[in-house]
């Protein structure tokens, strides 16, 4: 029998993270030449759930009328806290006391802690949510980790890390070679483990940093001006650049740098993609620019860097 896949997507859901742990299923079926994994999606209530994007998923099943799957994951971005669908939460509890595995990304784990399912088990989350998650729930395991799998349970920090964790839970039941593949086949060709760290921010305790460094990543291909990011989050130039200088150690510009060269390095480690796509994608004007400032920062040229 194919192993039943159920995401409980949560409106506002993040679309990456959600793709991230969706289709390497679809392509272990593929692959393999086999139906190894079904998949469906549950609402909170009605018939589709809208991303942060405006994409809208079609679902099967309302959540308080779901049956059980083998592994249930929530998807949820934006502001997770504030989620709580009766229906939805006690679909997570009902699931969890007839033994399903559970799992959630990106926002997820906030919706299975508030769900009171994450108790005694390591967890992780994105990084946004990491610091309100654990000063409302002081006694949750929570670690900085890509991914953890304890058990019953399988938590993800969002974006590309789904595509980590889901390479875990592919080899663990189909093995290593089918997970390669998997894996190769979205030119994801560094596979980090669980104990592998999100990159921490300096700074990311200031909501108001935070919110910045998450429109800098959003527009890392094509970078904001100082006075954009300003503007959207409505505060001054002057206050968000000395914001920086204090609690970052380093000007706007020179962190801005630095993020996009972390995706540009990234990008190096994790795919085949050729050096011109990469500087394009991490906001760099050309190659000889990406490959000056890799240089500077790591000491070596990002061909060097790929090995």
């Amino acid at each position: 029998m194919a192993y039943r896949v159920a995401f409980l997507l949560v409106p506002g859901f993040a679309l990456m993270s959600y793709a991230s742990a969706v289709e390497p299923l679809r392509a272990a079926n593929l692959l393999s030449g086999r139906r190894l994994y079904d998949w469906r999606h549950i609402a909170p209530e009605g018939a589709r759930v809208a991303a942060s994007s405006g994409a809208e998923i079609p679902c099967e099943e309302e959540a308080a009328a779901a049956t059980n799957p083998d592994l249930l994951i929530a998807v949820a971005g934006g502001r997770p806290e504030r989620f709580r669908h009766a229906g939805a939460m006690a679909f997570i509890r009902r699931a969890a006391r007839a033994g399903v595995r559970i799992g959630g990304v990106s926002g997820g784990p906030v919706i299975l802690a508030a769900a009171g399912v994450m108790a005694g088990r390591r967890m992780t989350v994105h990084w946004e949510h990491a610091e309100a998650l654990a000063e409302a729930e002081p006694d949750l395991a929570l670690t900085r980790a890509l991914y953890v799998i304890d058990r019953d349970r399988v938590t993800s920090a969002g974006g590309a890390a789904p595509l980590d964790m889901m390479h875990a839970l592919i080899a663990d039941h189909h093995g290593a070679e089918l997970a390669a593949k998997v894996s190769d086949w979205f030119h994801h060709t560094e596979i980090r483990p669980e104990a592998g760290r999100q990159r921490a921010r300096m700074g990311e305790r200031h909501p108001l940093l935070a919110a910045a460094f998450a429109l800098m990543e959003t527009n890392a291909a094509t970078p904001l001006s100082r006075a954009e990011v300003a503007a959207r989050l409505g505060v001054s130039e002057r206050r968000l650049g000395r914001l920086f200088s204090e609690r970052v150690g380093r000007g706007f510009a020179a962190a801005y740098r630095d993020l996009r060269l972390a995706r540009a390095r990234d990008l190096m480690r994790q795919t085949s993609l050729p050096l011109t796509e990469i500087a394009y994608a991490s906001g760099f004007s050309s190659p000889s620019h990406l490959s000056t400032a890799y240089r500077a920062v790591y000491g070596l040229s990002p061909s060097a860097d790929r090995g």
